[in-house]
């Protein structure tokens, strides 16, 4: 495979991909071929990828020839949280799984490989997905591939900084608290976090299910919308209808959006300092939204703060709670403590302490807040604010210890105040990489819409891209750059992790 062949395609989005395929231009082997060499130039420098199954991949990669989907043949990476690969390991971060093997596809897997997809591998996450930073004891820190000693995100964060650094166009992402929305602000992609039931979680519980989705960050609005028309349904028993869309998601890229009316904040709900460089962002992205001449103003929904504090951080520590009770059942013996990370425990531990009534409380506090944000989405088609209130943080500071479960919850919202509130609501919501700080991050912008209309989000996602295109925007470390021009790979701690190379 040729290093020119692989750089070329590095530059080319999943929809681009599959189409040179079905051309006959290029082959699903040389595609995917040129996805692991640049896996293997690029992963030491960044440490995103923490499994790699090639020989599977490239018999998928084979058996993909003669099929019509827009996204046949596509290489694509999972996140080692979330729907599982039968066969294959998953860690969802964390010591205590380090050799736990799913037996079956989750249902999502199983939609990515009827649709031709062709998975190459898992992408790190922070453990359980707790953070809005990959940096898991387990593998070591994943770098961001705009800056080295910068977070990539989380808790999609290997998925993110891997589509950033031009390893494959698009990547498996999950969101509780926007764990996809977050690194792809981080790393300059998009993020789409689909409406509640938009994609079935089957066949795993609900006890997430009302905040958490799954979908992929990308580097193109087409990619998004393309990959959730292969995924988007329910499964039989799914908890959450949904009414189904009008028309194809990537039918609605490119169309006219219409003159919406919008809602525009740098303030978050809670007290926190946002970066001028955010706040900037999301100033300059309401007036170019008013200059395509949208009715843009500034306004914001009102609730309770404490639902995104108090409910929401009783509802993550049950469910960490609820994850070491997995955690057991699959080792056959409590976790012990060197296999937990301290702020783990600490989630562990307090949710362990909640009592059935804390927790229905802290139930009924979120409907509480997600009735009182409704009546604003009648007012308005979509909502604009930044997606988060740094810019990407110095590695080892959102992984940390805050002195307990809550303190810790606290600390993340002063980084990420505005995306947890749709896991609350359920609507979609979707960053865009529309600028960078004065220092060259990444720096999102986030448009929520109104429940079950992602139509509208690729629309005005779509125009957006149109006339602010960021695809020439490339990090220091690209698979498309030359050797000579990227940093050394950095040094990555991944002592205690298992071999990283097939299952």
């Amino acid at each position: 495979m040729g290093d020119r062949l692989a750089a070329e395609l590095a530059a080319i989005d999943a929809v681009g991909q599959a189409a040179l395929i079905r051309s006959g231009e290029v082959t699903a082997v040389e595609v995917l071929e040129a996805a692991i060499a640049r896996i293997e130039a690029i992963d030491p420098h960044i440490n995103a990828v923490v499994t790699r199954v090639d020989d599977a991949a490239r018999a998928d990669a084979a058996a993909s020839a003669g099929m019509k989907g827009p996204l046949a043949g596509v290489p694509f990476l999972l996140k080692d949280l979330g729907s599982t690969l039968g066969g294959v390991r998953q860690t969802s971060g964390s010591r205590a799984l380090r050799d736990h093997v799913p037996t079956a596809d989750g249902e999502l897997v199983r939609r990515y490989r009827q649709a031709g997809l062709v998975v190459l591998g898992k992408t790190s996450t922070p453990e359980f997905g707790n953070h809005s930073t990959t940096e898991p004891t387990l593998f070591g820190p994943t770098r961001n591939p705009w800056a080295l000693d910068r977070t990539a995100g989380g808790s999609s964060g290997g998925s993110a900084a891997a589509v950033a650094a031009g390893m494959v166009p698009a990547a498996h992402g999950g969101d509780g608290a926007g764990s996809i929305r977050i690194p792809a602000s981080c790393c300059g992609l998009v993020g789409l976090k689909p409406s509640r039931g938009r994609n079935s979680r089957a066949p795993a519980g609900d006890f997430g299910a009302s905040f958490a989705v799954e979908h992929v960050v990308s580097r193109t609005v087409r990619d998004s919308a393309a990959f959730l028309d292969a995924t988007a349904g329910p499964a039989p028993g799914d908890p959450f209808p949904i009414p189904r869309p009008a028309r194809p998601f990537l039918a609605e890229v490119g169309v006219d959006p219409g003159r919406l009316r919008i809602g525009w904040t740098a303030r978050p709900a809670v007290d926190t300092l946002v970066d001028e460089a955010c706040s900037d962002a999301v100033r300059a992205a309401a007036e170019l939204l008013s200059s395509l001449g949208h009715h843009v103003e500034e306004a914001a929904p009102t609730f309770d703060p404490e639902a995104l504090v108090d409910a929401m951080g009783t509802v993550w520590a049950a469910g960490n709670a609820a994850s070491a009770r997995s955690v057991s059942g699959i080792l056959g013996r409590e976790p012990r403590l060197d296999e937990f990370e301290p702020t783990t425990w600490e989630l562990v531990e307090y949710g362990r302490a909640l009592t059935a009534l804390d927790l229905l409380g802290a139930y009924d506090a979120l409907a509480a807040a997600a009735r009182a944000i409704g009546p604003f989405f009648e007012r308005y088609d979509a909502w604009l604010t930044p997606t988060l209130a740094k810019v990407p943080l110095p590695l080892g500071v959102l992984n940390a210890s805050y002195g307990g479960a809550l303190a810790w919850w606290r600390f993340d919202l002063s980084f990420n105040p505005w995306c947890p509130i749709v896991n609350i609501t359920g609507q979609p919501a979707i960053s865009l990489p529309l600028t960078t700080s004065p220092t060259g991050l990444p720096v999102g912008v986030m448009v929520t819409g109104r429940f079950a209309d992602e139509a509208t989000l690729f629309r005005l996602a779509g125009q957006l891209e149109a006339v602010r295109p960021w695809a020439d925007r490339r990090p220091a470390v690209h698979a498309g750059n030359a050797a000579a021009s990227m940093p050394p790979p950095a040094r990555i701690d991944t002592s205690g992790a298992p071999a990283r190379r097939g299952t």
